[in-house]
């Protein structure tokens, strides 16, 4: 018998394992469908012996010290600050929009100060920001608009900004000074020896079982477990009852080069022209050291492994439909970017599983409070210690005969 059952071995689900596993004594069962831990930021050397990130670049970066104290107890960190490049009217320019990238895409030579002239002439107000496109054009105007966002936004995402949310480009912000720095949080670094290293860390406990290679669908009335924690696609989960959530996907193409340094930035990104949205060179982030070098390509699709759910009001509206369904499923807690169809970075998925643990921990706290309330329980024939007995918010595995 497992207390939890964990389907998806990414971020969202090893946490919540380990934290289940290692901080309630649980005994936990994590499954996956890949033939690897650590989900969307799987890394693994390849055949040259490069480190890389199999499906695409992932770069840890965070404001929240609790979550990077965290993680740090399954890593050492190597310090990286991640830099960016656009590829536009044939110069390659920082991006987010800098004092530089005016200057040198226009043959300027403009002060700080003359740029917030120059972004307040160049911008059209708009009273009501509701759509990607308004955000940019209210910051920029329209030429840097087209310049730098429809074209990458309309290739990310298969829909033009004015279609979008403003939260897609809220993302990408723009500044006045020469900082040429992606993020600018409090903690920005990589694992030192990589991600998939600091999953097997976090994962390695007695009391975990990790099974890849599994549907958790093809083990359910195999094998006994009091309740789940679920970070696959909701919609998938209710077996698409109101249709599917519409998503992005990617498709990778790697290469390794025979020359040192490929690019001259970690990421380069072509907003116009080319089929791929960006270029990856992987030894800027791993910080390794080799003769060749490794880079990927990314091509938006609109089939495939779900990545980004699709930020529109329709798509929020039919995933509260999925989630009234999710709210009323006993012991099952959604937990994720795909169980809770939200756009969230490493650290926000962290804090999530971290909160929804929180909430089990403190249910779990409550009810032993309640029991010690009856003084000879613990005498009593056939009393169960309250460490062993389920935890429940109210939510668990619908028609699941628990033993």
């Amino acid at each position: 018998m497992f207390d939890y059952l964990v389907v998806g071995a990414g971020f969202a689900g090893s946490v919540l394992a380990e934290r289940l596993a290692n901080g309630l004594g649980k005994k936990v069962l994590i499954c996956d469908k890949r033939s690897h831990i650590g989900g969307n930021a799987y890394d693994h050397f390849n055949d040259d012996g490069l480190l890389v990130h199999k499906y695409g670049p992932h770069i840890f970066h965070t404001n929240s010290e609790y979550v990077f104290n965290y993680l740090s107890r399954f890593t050492e960190w190597r310090e990286y600050y991640h830099r960016v490049l656009a590829s536009v009217d044939g110069l390659q320019v920082p991006i987010p929009i800098n004092l530089d990238t005016i200057n040198k895409l226009y043959g300027l030579s403009l002060t700080s100060f003359e740029l917030e002239e120059f972004f307040e002439k160049a911008r059209q107000p708009r009273e009501h920001i509701r759509t990607s496109e308004d955000v940019v054009v209210n910051a920029v105007g329209k030429e840097l608009y087209e310049k730098f966002f429809r074209g990458y936004t309309r290739k990310q995402w298969g829909l033009d900004p004015s279609e979008l949310d403003a939260s897609v480009t809220a993302r990408v912000p723009v500044r006045i000074n020469r900082d040429d720095r992606y993020f600018t949080d409090t903690y920005q670094a990589m694992p030192k020896y990589g991600y998939t290293r600091m999953f097997e860390k976090m994962l390695d406990s007695p009391n975990i079982k990790v099974l890849l290679n599994c549907d958790y669908r093809e083990i359910i009335d195999e094998i006994p477990y009091r309740e789940m924690i679920y970070s696959g696609p909701i919609d998938s989960f209710f077996d698409y009852t109101y249709g599917p959530l519409p998503y992005r996907s990617l498709e990778f193409k790697h290469e390794t080069h025979n020359t040192q340094v490929f690019q001259n930035a970690p990421v380069v990104n072509y907003p116009n022209g080319q089929p791929y949205t960006r270029v990856t060179e992987f030894k800027y982030l791993t910080g390794q050291q080799h003769e060749k070098t490794s880079v990927v390509y990314e091509y938006p699709r609109a089939e495939g492994d779900p990545y980004y759910p699709i930020p529109r009001k329709e798509n929020a509206d039919l995933y509260n439909r999925y989630k009234t369904l999710a709210d009323a499923q006993p012991n099952v807690h959604f937990v994720g970017r795909l169980a809770t169809y939200k756009y969230y970075n490493m650290d926000q998925v962290v804090a999530q599983a971290l909160n929804v643990y929180r909430k089990i921990a403190e249910e779990r706290s409550a009810r032993t409070a309640a029991t010690t309330i009856l003084p000879t329980s613990a005498s009593r024939p056939g009393f169960v210690p309250q460490s062993s007995l389920r935890s429940s918010n109210g939510n668990g595995v619908s028609g699941r005969k628990v033993v």
